[in-house]
């Protein structure tokens, strides 16, 4: 499974514990390993635009999903491209001590709610909201336990 990373913003990051993590989610999801996924770092700027033009709000988000193609869904001799997730990491930075977490915490959080969305999870009304929210908290868990073991 090939998963990218494009930081084009100024912040510090640790884009390594990113990539593994992404990686340790699309696993666990079960993602085929043919699957691409490409995660981007911007500005405020950046996803405020993209916010306006594909999604029709005014201002920066902390993350954004753009999903491409659903697994099994190309020929098996073209790459597969799941999707992008475009984080912010200045409004993951300002946004963190209001969830009583490091910056870093919510961006790695953030990773996992962009990859959800790109495997179809929503949350829409209550009952996805919980699914998803959940989710994301073992997701994290697994990993931090993962890490741990090696």
């Amino acid at each position: 499974m090939a998963v990218y990373l494009a930081d084009e913003q100024a912040d510090a990051v640790d884009a390594e514990d990113l990539l593994d993590l992404a990686r340790f989610v699309l696993a666990a999801q079960r993602v085929p390993p043919e699957m691409e996924v490409a995660l981007l770092l911007v500005d405020r700027d950046t996803i405020a635009q993209l916010n306006a033009t594909h999604l029709g709000r005014t201002g920066p988000t902390d993350v954004l999903a753009f999903p491409i193609d659903e697994p099994g869904e190309t020929p098996p001799d073209v790459p597969s491209v799941l999707g992008d997730v475009v984080l912010c990491p200045a409004i993951a930075t300002e946004q963190a001590p209001r969830f009583d977490r490091s910056a870093h915490e919510e961006l790695r959080l953030l990773t996992v709610h962009g990859l959800l969305h790109l495997l179809g999870m929503d949350h829409a009304n209550s009952e996805e909201e919980r699914e998803m929210f959940a989710l994301t908290d073992r997701l994290l868990a697994a990993h931090a336990d993962a890490v741990a073991g090696r």
